[in-house]
């Protein structure tokens, strides 16, 4: 066994220098074999298997890299004093923990390494995402960031097909072992187009490639969510390059029950609900991007990525209503059949012009076209009635997304200065085409409603152009930026000859700043973003799935414009710290609001409760968060992610003022323990207090999984042992809903406890990256509102 020591100091003041990365490397492959800090005095020792040669590099923010050859002795080797030299050159960002950091600080955004995750062999990329700095991951699996849905999600800088309907899905049977690492980019650049509200999600996927190839295999089994698979590969042969991944999932069968509570205040009526909702269905995803190099200043790329999935859902519920005498004025048995089946088809090509004065220096061309249908079927059937008279119907609605997107980018580098500037048009055409058939009863047979028809189309063009300077000095560096967008919307519903047409205007400025100091650094940040609704908001299909509470979209909606401010402190010693301060105020947020809406159904008049989204009022978000990781020993570790915001919501609705606010949080941690042997076990806890709405609230939510793995075949292979929520079948939560004409409570339960059985499996090597534009086109401009259930 050979034995390393030295003591790491500073070449001007002599002193020395803690918490130095130190690796012993191999000098062929630059892969670490072991590595360390230094203590408080600067000293270390590192051991390793004697006989073959070493590369030793001592790496610390501030000091030039330092790199020793350790000779294949089979001695102990003793280098005293090293001295390590203050470094001239900016740093492109602030490294947290050792040579493979799990986070990292940079003048615009935060990252989270996934690959330098021990967990990632064994969880899937949406338990990953709980461990992200500013991310959150709630009891229905929806993704949040900081608090809010209203961001962007990308996959390698663009937008997907994969994650444009339903992420969760795709997360869910994703190995994390796919992921390099995710970025939380809290201040976009004008570079990227101005929506998403809270910020982007960008998920950096495995592109590693040599001469050769490179498969991994990971498979899947759990109790709630079934089987999985996902195989992953990489090929380089001379000047071409590819990298993809492929995976599909079957959701096994299960019924939650539900119950609904409507108190109405005119005249103290009560309405309530009770049943059970049963869920299951499949999914498939691919991803693949292709790289030829021309010559070494001239490259071509592509990519293409789909995902389809197939939900089925049934739910049996009865509905009452009793008067304030409790005596029952309306009664039915509802039977739902649910089937929805969407799919996604992204595809783009990009050329990159290089210079031969700068390798930064660059000129690239995109093109991308997406389409993304999903086709619904809803049917209702009705029993046990008293005094009700809804026939028995059928719904459909074929909805979805054709978009085109030109884009030109050029990037040009100077000594201490850099600037990007480029130009966009987005080419989009939402679409909308529903019915409602009704049961006849004396023919026994289904007839279109003409009132409850409608095609419904949505061309929206927008068209931008953008500059954005980037300045490194010493300690500081800056990036500002202004976006310019013109939108141009033009809706029509021809089945009843009414149409939209308008445009506007928005500048769109971004300000990042960074002051590094010895070993932490100081952002920050400054931007707008625009918020576009997008098919599932503006959409006026009006969804009767529960005759009593209709849902629709609003085609009128206009974009939200939120402005947004950032400070974060990142700290790295032993272990690191982020803590984040954040404050974003929008005064025309689109909100999700109920009323009672008189309808006619069959000759009687019916009060239900209507559900839309409207532009209201004023929507405040103060916000702090939280990030550390240390190890307590070699072997122990301990990560904590928290967030906490007070909200402030106002709006005018209906005739009525509406106020709301609170404060919403959640906090995950993770500690981990990992034996010699190569045994890993470890516990992931999570709590989340719920949101805030303007008409309400829900309740608060508890996660926790138990997790132990094993390498095999060194290191090539590895099995894990998932457990979540072992304590109780069911989480059980609820939501409430006040407004001035009643207040309703929805209970509801969800299958939880689950167990899971991972192994995965990986051979070849490649070692250097395909080679790919470092521009391409990125649309992260509308709003979703995906809802997703379940969890791991």
């Amino acid at each position: 066994m050979l034995t390393v020591k030295g003591i790491a100091v500073d070449s001007l003041t002599k002193q020395p220098v803690s918490y130095v990365t130190v690796a012993l490397e191999d000098p062929g492959t630059k892969a670490p074999i072991k590595s360390n800090l230094t203590k408080d005095d600067g000293s270390f020792q590192l051991k390793a298997n004697a006989g073959k040669p070493y590369t030793l590099a001592l790496v610390f923010v501030g000091y030039s890299t330092k790199e020793i050859i350790i000779p294949a002795t089979g001695t102990d080797v003793n280098l005293g004093n090293i001295l390590l030299r203050p470094s001239t050159k900016q740093l492109k960002d602030v490294a947290i923990i050792a040579a493979r950091p799990l986070m990292k600080q940079e003048v615009d955004r935060i990252s989270y390494d996934v690959a330098a995750d021990p967990e990632s062999k064994s969880l899937t990329a949406l338990d990953m995402m709980r461990k992200v700095p500013l991310l959150t991951v709630d009891a229905s699996d929806n993704i949040q960031l900081k608090g809010s849905g209203n961001y962007k999600i990308l996959v390698n800088g663009k937008e997907s097909a994969l994650l444009a309907k339903n992420p969760s899905d795709v997360l869910r049977s994703m190995p994390a072992t796919n992921i390099v690492k995710i970025e939380v980019i809290t201040t976009p650049p004008a570079k990227y187009d101005a929506e998403g509200l809270a910020g982007i999600i960008n998920i950096i996927t495995i592109k590693n490639a040599d001469q050769g190839y490179n498969i991994g295999i990971n498979t899947r089994y759990n109790s709630i969510w079934g089987p999985g698979l996902n195989i992953n590969t990489t090929v380089k042969e001379g000047k071409f390059g590819f990298s993809g991944y492929a995976g599909f999932g079957r959701q096994n069968k299960t019924s939650n029950p539900f119950t609904n509570t409507q108190t109405f205040f005119a005249d103290q009526s009560v309405l309530s609900q009770s049943g059970t909702t049963a869920y299951t269905g499949n999914y498939k995803y691919g991803d693949g991007e292709f790289s030829y190099e021309i010559d070494s200043l001239n490259l071509l790329t592509a990519s293409v990525d789909f995902q389809s999935g197939a939900n089925d859902q049934q739910s049996l519920g009865l509905t009452k209503t009793k008067d304030a005498n409790y005596n029952i004025t309306q009664q039915y048995l509802q039977n739902s059949f649910n089937n929805s089946n969407n799919k996604g088809v992204d595809a783009a090509i990009n050329y990159q012009l290089g210079f031969k004065k700068s390798k930064d220096q660059l000129l690239t061309l995109s093109y991308r076209y997406n389409y993304s249908p999903n086709d619904q079927n809803n049917q209702s059937l009705f029993s046990d009635t008293i005094k009700y008279t809804q026939p028995n119907y059928r719904q459909y609605n074929n909805s979805g997304n054709r978009e085109q997107t030109i884009q030109v980018d050029y990037a040009q580098p100077f000594k201490k200065f850099s600037l990007e500037a480029g130009g966009k048009a987005i080419f989009r055409n939402n679409f909308s085409n529903f019915s409602l058939d009704t049961l006849v009863t004396n023919s026994n047979e289904y007839q279109p409603n003409q009132q409850q028809t409608n095609d419904f189309n949505y061309h929206q063009n927008v068209y931008s152009l953008y500059n954005s300077y980037q300045l490194k000095l010493d300690k500081w560096t800056g990036k500002a930026g202004l976006r310019l967008e013109e939108t141009t919307i033009n809706a029509d519903f021809s089945s009843v000859g009414s149409n939209l047409n308008t445009s506007y205007n928005n500048f769109i400025p971004s300000v990042s700043i960074q002051r590094q100091l010895k070993n932490s650094s100081i952002n920050f940040g400054f931007t707008e973003r625009i918020q576009r609704p997008d098919i599932s908001q503006l959409n006026p299909f009006i969804d009767q799935s529960n005759p009593q509470f209709i849902n629709t979209g609003n085609p009128n909606l206009k974009p939200e414009l939120n402005h947004v401010f950032e400070l974060n402190y990142s700290r790295f010693s032993t272990g690191s710290i982020n803590i984040g301060l954040s404050y974003s105020f929008s005064n025309n947020s689109i909100q999700n609001v109920s009323s009672l809406k008189q309808q006619k159904i069959n000759d009687t008049i019916e009060t239900v409760t209507y559900t839309t989204y409207e532009n209201l009022g004023n929507n405040q978000t103060l916000g702090l968060n939280v990030n550390t990781n240390y190890p307590l020993t070699k072997q122990l570790s301990l990560s904590i992610n928290g967030l906490l915001n007070r909200v402030w919501l106002k709006g005018y609705y209906n005739g009525g003022q509406y106020s709301n606010s609170g404060f919403v949080g959640n906090m995950f941690s993770n500690i981990s323990y990992k034996f010699p042997t190569g045994y890993r076990i470890g516990t992931n806890t999570g709590f989340f207090s719920g949101n805030v709405n303007l008409q309400g609230k829900s309740s608060y939510f508890i996660f926790n999984q138990f997790v132990f793995s094993k390498e095999l075949l060194k290191k090539a292979a590895s099995v894990s042992l998932v457990f979540n929520n072992p304590y109780s079948k069911y989480w059980s939560g609820n939501s409430t809903t006040r407004t001035n004409d009643y207040y309703q409570v929805t209970n509801y339960s969800q299958t939880y406890r689950s167990f899971a059985i991972r192994l995965s499996y990986k051979f070849g090597k490649l070692n250097s990256d395909i080679k790919k534009n470092q521009h391409g086109i990125e649309n992260d401009d509308t709003k979703g509102s995906t809802k997703n259930n379940g969890n791991q």
